[in-house]
């Protein structure tokens, strides 16, 4: 049997690859004959850059300036003249020294860098993943390090969404020209407006250790950073506009200036990965992610991969660490059998921890009984 593993990261636990490896591992511990076929996929967040390298892409690595300002070394994938970034790489909350979050003033600066060090190398169709970010800047950093020109009486604005308060300058005129003639895909499944309850700053800021006095602020940055530059000439988004509270406001940036295209990121990732071609001719379909739950439901990355396996006739299986899908739910969503890390060790931490021996044991478990009757 063909046995095609398409799974997201475990957050904190594993990569996609990892997962895929552990899995196939067990696998083949039982059921020697089978062949297995892994692509690590993503929703468009972290995982994505991955998820291309593992379908061909070559890895770049640029120094770039992190969330704080400390430089950072992040990667993205290229191939031929298209490029794959991930913002978590470069402005990311897991890229944060210490860990020590600053919501008023992290930057998207070095998210700007990379999509800038992509165009240097001649790419000129970028997919841009925006999860797991630890700013609130409205996607200002990552403007100005394309060029634009953002000014407080005349001197450079500070970094961070709170600063953009006293903002009384939007120069775009030196938004490096080349954005005008590359296509920018913004992969988020995010549809949550800029600005108000549902905006960057209420909804996602305290995610990145933002207080009720820090997501006024915020907010109030984000208000004039947006004002601002609604009324440019040319700008191809608002403040409104689905997807712009993506990232702490990068996609209102994207969408705005850089006139990128927002795709559901597990579609993004499933052409990257020409995943329905590698799903054709499997016998089983085996995805997964940390947690199945409410939110899995509404679009994340195994019922994406399960809506192409239903497809193309080819059951699917999905592994977690935890669930609280129930049997109809699991069935609606197209999953065959859902087998969960907790039901063999149920404290959270130890299989967190242990995560890659638990695979390896769901996998023989997958292979005794599905593979071997």
């Amino acid at each position: 049997m063909r046995i095609l593993i398409a799974s997201d990261k475990f957050k904190g636990s594993a990569t996609g690859a990892e997962v895929a490896a552990a899995l196939g591992g067990g696998i083949l511990a039982t059921a020697p004959d089978a062949v297995i076929d892994a692509v690590p996929v993503a929703d468009g967040g972290e995982g994505t850059v991955e998820a291309a390298l593992a379908a061909g892409f070559e890895a770049v690595e640029e120094v770039v300036t992190g969330p704080t300002g400390e430089a950072v070394t992040a990667r993205f994938a290229v191939r031929g003249a298209e490029a794959v970034v991930e913002m978590a790489a470069a402005s990311g909350l897991d890229v944060l020294p210490g860990g020590r979050k600053a919501p008023r003033k992290a930057t998207s600066r070095g998210t700007g860098e990379l999509i800038r060090a992509a165009l240097d190398r001649g790419c000129r169709s970028i997919v841009l993943g925006v999860g797991g970010s630890a700013s609130t800047d409205g996607g200002a950093g990552m403007l100005e390090a394309l060029g634009v020109v953002l000014r407080v009486s005349g001197r450079p604005v500070g970094p961070g969404g709170a600063a953009l308060a006293a903002l009384d300058e939007v120069d775009a005129s030196g938004l490096d020209p080349r954005i005008a003639e590359t296509e920018v895909v913004l992969a988020s499944d995010v549809d949550n407006p800029l600005l108000g309850e549902r905006g960057a700053a209420a909804v996602f800021g305290p995610q990145k250790g933002a207080t009720a006095d820090d997501v006024d602020a915020l907010e109030r940055g984000l208000a004039r950073f947006s004002g601002m530059v609604d009324e440019m000439p040319g700008a191809r988004a608002s403040a409104g506009s689905p997807g712009a509270g993506a990232a702490g406001g990068v996609g209102y940036a994207a969408l705005a200036v850089l006139g990128a295209r927002r795709e559901p990121g597990i579609d993004v990732v499933q052409r990257l990965t020409r995943l329905a071609e590698r799903i054709d001719g499997a016998d089983l379909v085996i995805t997964g992610e940390g947690s199945l739950d409410d939110q899995s439901l509404g679009g994340k990355t195994p019922l994406g991969v399960a809506a192409v396996a239903r497809a193309g006739g080819v059951p699917v299986i999905a592994v977690c660490g935890r669930s609280t899908l129930d049997e109809e739910q699991a069935a609606a969503a197209g999953f065959a059998r859902i087998y969960v890390l907790s039901d063999l060790e149920p404290d959270p931490a130890r299989s967190m921890a242990d995560a890659l021996p638990l695979l390896r044991r769901v996998g023989e478990r997958i292979a005794a009984e599905h593979l071997t009757r």
